[in-house]
């Protein structure tokens, strides 16, 4: 059964796709950036006659694949086209609804809104009207670039909710009552979006899934890797000269450098801000739309009225080590000089080793990092805005039984969308994976979304942690206390 939405470009028609929920696919918010409009901002797309068929996902936006065998884990569609920027939406219909605006991760520069773990049937099924919204990656989206505006990616993700703003309302939701949710570079663009001036006021909350403040870049460290942009495709690298680069020839170029930066993160080659955030191509601080660091505007009382649901898995970094063979090769004659180069300083590797007997060097490693880059970013920004508005903070620690990636990084997606039997989900989740897990984080967010409050105690001096394992959730007062304060008694 057909239904047909008017929106401030025209009409669409989106097809019901069972239970009274009714999915439009692939409308544009902003005109195709291709041709004069590349490397420029988001331009306005044209209105149209007549009524829009939205019954398929857009375009893809352009990017490498994942290095394998993470490729294997996190496959992605690629469909073809130039008009990058859609968005999704599934509402069971109805008026004044929540609505929650999904923004996918993908270290900057990889996924799109057509994954199948990130169908929004289960949210509108519950009541909420889910927007989901593809952005422009890699160089695309966010290289820096003489003759474009840096942070293009984000000034898509904001032209996007614009949109949610001024149409969501046609669609059943309540434009008063939006809530942003994504994870990992998602959840990054979402920390930095809570501080952007002209991102004020198009979202009342927001959740951080797996993603803090890590990724934000110096100018000169971002001038850097447009350096290398330039030595690999053989030219000086500005909006004009990439923009003849046909798009396989700068897709092959962006995995020359994301591999050489995989293989030797060298700081005076890419900029440490670069190298810390672990990510090519991040949002930059500019001095326009990112007046500076994310963290340090959060600390300063930036988004104070926004509350916050923000989270991490248990052993995030995993996903980047095990499959990849990485954390077999290191030994516990090289950890040493490894944990030296990251700053990671003797102490704080002996108690993690003492809390887990036996282990191994590269085990010990994975530990240390989802520390360092994700869980304590993390509490970070929960203790920054503690007092001036709620925070709720979770540990997703369920772990799949698929190939010793333990509760890794990206496998609580699926549970939150309550996906589980969605194509594909499986090869990271393993044949049967807990639904009632998944029927529980779901409903937190739904219900975080609705109220503000996700059902358990808002952060404060104690920190509280709500830790979701396949028996059920409990609050932990301070898990893992005594690694958390060694970080910050080693750096004194």
């Amino acid at each position: 059964m057909a239904m047909t939405v008017t929106t401030t470009r025209g009409d669409v028609r989106g097809q019901q796709d069972g239970g009274g929920v009714t999915r439009f696919l692939g409308i544009p918010y902003a005109a195709s950036p291709t041709g004069d409009l590349r490397f420029q901002p988001p331009a306005p797309v044209p209105a149209w006659a007549g009524v829009r068929e939205a019954s398929a996902f857009g375009a893809t936006p352009p990017k490498p694949g994942y290095p394998p065998p993470v490729d294997q884990l996190l496959p992605e569609p690629d469909i073809p086209g130039d008009g990058w920027l859609t968005l999704n939406v599934w509402t069971p219909g109805g008026t004044g609804l929540p609505v929650m605006v999904w923004i996918h991760g993908g270290a900057f520069s990889h996924g799109n809104a057509a994954v199948p773990m990130y169908d929004g049937h289960a949210f509108a099924r519950d009541g909420v009207v889910l927007v989901s919204v593809n952005y422009r990656l890699g160089v695309d989206g966010f290289a820096l670039l003489p003759g474009a505006p840096p942070n293009r990616g984000l000034l898509d993700q904001i032209t996007a909710l614009e949109w949610v703003r001024d149409n969501i309302a046609a669609f059943g939701g309540d434009p008063g009552n939006v809530t942003i949710f994504g994870e990992s570079a998602g959840a990054q663009s979402i920390t930095t979006l809570l501080t952007i001036p002209r991102a004020r006021g198009l979202f009342a909350k927001a959740i951080t899934q797996s993603g803090a403040a890590q990724a934000a870049a110096d100018p000169a460290d971002a001038a850097l890797v447009t350096k290398e942009i330039g030595r690999v495709l053989g030219l000086e690298a500005t909006a004009a000269s990439v923009a003849e680069v046909p798009l396989p020839r700068l897709i092959e170029a962006q995995t020359v450098i994301r591999d050489a930066f995989t293989a030797q993160p060298d700081p005076s080659r890419y900029g440490t801000s670069i190298v810390a955030g672990s990510v090519l191509f991040p949002p930059v601080i500019d001095g326009d739309l990112i007046p500076r660091h994310p963290m340090a505007a959060i600390a300063a009382g930036e988004a104070a009225r926004v509350p916050l649901l923000t989270g991490t898995n248990s052993d995030e970094f995993r996903l980047f080590l095990i499959p990849t063979g990485r954390a077999a090769l290191v030994t516990d004659e090289f950890l040493p000089l490894m944990l030296a180069a990251l700053g990671i300083s003797p102490p704080v590797a002996e108690l993690y080793r003492a809390h887990r007997p036996g282990i191994s060097a590269g085990d010990l490693l994975c530990a240390l990092l989802t520390d360092a880059y994700f869980r304590l970013p993390a509490l970070a920004v929960a203790a920054a805005r503690a007092g001036l508005a709620p925070a709720f903070v979770y540990e997703f620690a369920w772990p799949t039984p698929v190939g010793e990636l333990g509760a890794c990084h990206a496998l609580d997606v699926a549970f939150v969308f309550d996906t589980l039997g969605a194509p594909t989900v499986d090869r990271l989740l393993g044949p049967r994976p807990p639904q009632p897990l998944a029927e529980q984080m779901h409903a937190a967010w739904i219900r975080f979304a609705a109220t503000g409050h996700p059902g358990w105690r808002p952060f404060d001096a104690e920190i509280p942690v709500y830790v979701f394992r396949e028996s059920g959730g409990t609050l932990e007062l301070d898990p893992r206390a005594d690694e958390r304060r060694i970080w910050r008694a080693a750096a004194a």
